[in-house]
């Protein structure tokens, strides 16, 4: 296993008047110590949640708000019993209830990701050290699905790149490829053929090293529930939802780009980056704009789809030269 030491606190010295640089540091430190006790709680190997209860009902994940560009929207957030109750969780069933209903079964703890390939430092993270390995943050992202809906939730977890750098990428890596748990005991949902299994998303290494690349651990100030893809995910804002890969545990850094889920089982209606385009129509449908759910229901008038879902400036210059119909 790779292992991280904690990092040491040195306190700044005494004055007679606290300057204001300190005071911020101290309640910064007493904002991670709290965060750190949080975790040494023991945490239920279950975590799912009726969505009607509301926030309050599994170990807290104190974060600080974070500082990077684009990470919060001043949109309110989605309520929390559309955010824990109206998800796409393909390995608990293909309706948007089966996620709440059915993952109470899975068990998050022990629960181990092995990192791999292209790598310096290959082995396996447990759980908790994943957990202590950088200070959370709450960032409150957009979310938008290729069905057309939307949502803003306050997600808390830090930037992937924070484990990539530590893993150290060889000069092969160009990919990373993140592949989830596949358990038939514990989801229902695979015995479905609608994917091959286990699931697989993967970005281009660039993507993944961007500051707003979030790996989460808990929402609404709380760890995830079963059914929002505990007990870490991948969460890509300016990408459609289904990128965001649920109940990681694997991430393999390879020099090829792989093919994912949802392009192996649909290629004409799914591609590689799957940047939200509001100029590039599913097959099916129009992306051109989307339903904001708890918005008023289905009367409420639709709001335009915004390029990178709204993330462009952070992260156009990603793409700077690509035909971006032909790169959907």
């Amino acid at each position: 296993m790779h292992l991280i030491r904690d990092r040491g606190f040195t306190p700044a010295p005494g004055e007679s008047v606290t300057p204001r640089s300190v005071y911020a540091q101290r309640r910064d430190f007493l904002s991670r110590a709290a965060a750190l006790a949080a975790l040494a709680a023991p945490w239920p190997a279950s975590a799912a949640v009726d969505p009607a209860a509301g926030p309050g009902r599994l170990p807290p994940l104190p974060a600080s708000r974070s500082e990077v560009n684009g990470a919060l929207t001043m949109e309110k957030p989605t309520a929390y019993q559309d955010v824990t109750g109206y998800n796409n969780f393909y390995e608990f069933g293909t309706d948007k209830a089966d996620p709440a209903r059915r993952a109470g079964g899975l068990k998050t703890r022990p629960w181990t990701v092995v990192v791999e390939g292209e790598v310096k430092h290959r082995g396996t993270w447990d759980i908790d050290a994943l957990l202590k390995l950088a200070a959370m943050e709450e960032r409150i992202y957009r979310l938008r699905c290729v069905e057309g809906w939307s949502m803003v939730i306050p997600w808390v977890g830090y930037s992937l790149a924070e484990l990539v750098r530590r893993v150290e990428p060889t000069g092969n890596a160009r990919f990373v490829q993140f592949e989830t748990l596949a358990d038939a005991k514990q989801m229902p949902g695979l015995r479905s053929s609608v994917l091959d299994w286990p699931y697989v998303e993967a970005l281009r290494l660039d993507e993944a090293m961007h500051p707003l690349t979030l790996l989460a651990f808990g929402l609404y100030g709380e760890v995830l529930p079963n059914q929002n893809g505990a007990p870490l995910r991948l969460v890509v804002p300016w990408k459609y939802g289904f990128k965001s890969a649920k109940s990681i545990q694997r991430i393999r850094f390879v020099a090829k780009q792989p093919t994912t889920s949802w392009e192996a089982a649909a290629p004409s209606e799914y591609g590689f980056y799957s940047n939200v385009n509001p100029k590039v129509d599913h097959p099916r449908w129009s992306q051109a704009t989307e339903r904001r759910i708890g918005e008023d229901g289905l009367f409420k008038k639709k709001r335009p789809t915004l390029p990178f879902n709204g993330y462009e400036a952070q992260v156009g210059q990603l793409y700077a030269g690509m035909d971006l119909a032909k790169f959907y």
